[in-house]
């Protein structure tokens, strides 16, 4: 099974054939920093953006600056290391590669914006001293300490620790954290603001998409393998797990918007954020804990555009072609 201790080589037999199919879709996905043009940006950054803007995009990159790599050494530490599918540790490769990615595009981002070497420097320390920031930081670390001290995964409490990293790192940090994140950045491009930071984001938004389907995929699978460790306990763990995740991003959302953002709300970037967290709550097969409506008119048009025709839009959506097929169901 999935969880099984151990570190599964062969790729025949393949056991789970998803897996090996959203790696190639991934694969088919490629984007560099370099196509990034973020000359319009720095017009807006200049003349365009009102005092609170900026210091909404201050603290958005401040974020973003440290974000993926804390994802990306959980998925080294933890989830490549429990994961015992050779199927499932090929797409993590690709994701280790494009949460580096990620972290390029986001030191391009602040070498661009943030000129000023000192100030810079700050927003790279930021989970040192911006507490909202901070606190986000804090939550992450938390649960890769959860499964830090776990070599082997060996009983139903070790599968059930690891599930509830899984889920946080999928549910909340990426499907949660960096969808607020998202909507800050879509917010802007509706009133015409930093097209540059809307495009290089639209690429991380589907990346992300597709690191969430992948996670959901493997919860999915440890389910039907083994149902009896998604009990009562567990289901009260996640609800509890998200509204930790929830009250951190509530906090970010107090900072970020504490000048005064016209046409968003705190009250609405709260809605948005339990809307979400419902999203994820069905995906895991649970029933809704919030009941919310999306209140952002630009994230359903963004979920039409960047999610629902991932893989169609081949003309504007960087991808590339792979050639050869394999076999799924042959055997050594």
């Amino acid at each position: 099974m999935l969880l099984d201790p151990g570190f599964d080589l062969s790729l025949r037999p393949m056991k789970y054939p998803t897996f090996y199919e959203m790696y190639r879709d991934a694969i088919k996905n490629t984007w560099t920093v370099e196509e990034v043009d973020f000359s319009s940006d720095l017009n807006d950054l200049r003349s365009k953006l009102t005092p609170s803007e900026m210091h909404l995009i201050r603290r958005l990159v401040a974020f973003f600056a440290t974000g993926d790599s804390i994802v990306a050494n959980n998925l080294v530490l933890n989830l490549y290391t429990h994961i015992n599918a050779p199927e499932a540790r090929l797409y993590l490769s690709r994701q280790l590669y494009e949460e580096a990615l990620h972290a390029q595009f986001y030191l391009t981002l602040l070498d661009n914006y943030i000129p000023d070497p000192e100030e810079r420097a700050k927003s790279f320390a930021a989970i040192d001293n911006i507490p909202s920031i901070q606190r986000k930081a804090q939550f992450c670390m938390k649960w890769i300490d959860t499964i830090n001290n776990i070599q082997t995964i060996q009983s139903d409490k070790d599968k059930k620790q690891f599930l509830l990293n899984l889920i946080c790192f999928a549910g909340c940090i990426e499907g949660l954290f960096f969808f607020a994140a998202f909507a800050y950045v879509y917010f802007l491009r509706s009133k015409g603001l930093l097209h540059g930071l809307a495009t290089g984001t639209n690429w991380v938004f589907r990346d992300e998409s597709c690191h969430m389907n992948f996670a959901f995929e493997v919860v999915r699978t440890i389910r039907l393998e083994q149902p009896e460790l998604f009990d009562a306990d567990m289901k009260i763990s996640v609800l509890r797990m998200f509204e930790e995740a929830i009250a951190c991003e509530e906090a970010f959302s107090r900072d970020i918007l504490s000048q005064g953002v016209a046409g968003l709300s705190q009250n609405d970037m709260s809605q948005y954020l339990r809307f979400v967290a419902d999203q994820r709550l069905i995906t895991l097969g649970m029933d809704p804990a919030y009941r919310a409506k999306n209140p952002f008119d630009f994230m359903e048009l963004q979920n039409v555009q960047e999610v629902t025709n991932f893989f169609e839009r081949r003309a504007s959506a960087y991808q590339i072609g792979v050639s050869g097929d394999v076999s799924l169901d042959l055997a050594f």
